[in-house]
């Protein structure tokens, strides 16, 4: 459990955090879970002003403020410069706390990156943020980016990545790897019937694990990759965790890229 990722601030957090979408059907065991998620040093969970789980995650870490890492992020329809202000506001509101540690612009919407950026930055300043980032944006849009005033500042990129959906490994990895830019894992187990691949299957049996924790051992193989796969329940969780003990070999990788190949050509990122 000694793995972890740090920002450009100089903050750490464990490579394996904790997903929030389409939680809140079972309130008291979810809370449970990101509770058991944080004992675990799994410190980073991700929400969003569209997932409708901040007071979730809020009640969740209302005692251990502290040791938990919020992710939330601003829809873009309301990323405008006054909007991305007034939805951050909420957010704090909602989390029950006066600080979020990395806030989000959720994908590219129609007003100005230099607008929402702008409105992060002062954020930031101001105390109400630790540090902004950006999710689903590909290269070219990670390139304006970081070209703005404090552009350079940008703490993390969230996009889809799975054994299912590598494309990111041909140019965004390379290039936020490049930059310092750690990125983020949603949807780091793909679909459900990856769990009952055999190659999975076969890896899983070599190391005493399950396919789903060979998986989230594959998207945090290198350094600079967090994924944060939802786990609704404390075993969940405690499963999750224990990717975090698994080093793949030479053999597992060359086995699962076989099984999964790797992007030989650009693909665009599926964003929302």
């Amino acid at each position: 459990m000694d793995k972890h990722i740090t920002f450009r601030n100089g903050q750490q957090v464990c490579p394996l955090g904790q997903g929030t979408y389409q939680m809140g059907r079972r309130r008291s065991e979810e809370i449970q879970a990101l509770r058991r998620g944080i004992n675990l040093g799994l410190t980073l969970i991700d929400t969003a002003e569209m997932y409708g789980t901040e007071d979730l995650v809020g009640e969740a870490v209302c005692d251990c403020r502290d040791k938990a890492f919020i992710v939330s992020k601003v829809l873009p329809s309301n990323a405008s410069y006054e909007g991305t202000k007034r939805a951050c506001e909420r957010s704090l509101q909602r989390l029950g706390t006066d600080y979020i540690d990395l806030y989000l612009l959720h994908w590219i919407g129609r007003y100005p990156f230099s607008e929402t950026v702008r409105a992060l930055v002062e954020l930031q300043q101001e105390g109400k943020i630790r540090q902004w980032g950006m999710s689903n944006l590909d290269v070219d849009d990670m390139e304006r980016i970081i070209t703005l005033p404090h552009g350079k500042d940008c703490a993390a990129n969230q996009v889809l990545y799975n054994l299912k959906d590598r494309g990111i490994e041909y140019d965004l990895i390379p290039w936020s790897e490049q930059h310092h830019i750690p990125i983020m894992a949603y949807t780091p187990l793909g679909e459900g019937r990856l769990r009952n691949h055999k190659t999975l299957i076969e890896i899983a049996r070599r190391h005493d694990a399950t396919p789903t924790q060979i998986m989230l051992a594959w998207v945090m193989r290198t350094q600079n990759v967090i994924a944060i796969p939802k786990a609704s329940s404390i075993a969940h969780v405690e499963d999750n965790a224990r990717s975090l003990d698994i080093s793949l070999t030479e053999e597992d990788l060359s086995d699962i890229n076989k099984a999964f190949p790797a992007p030989t050509h650009k693909i665009h990122l599926a964003g929302w």
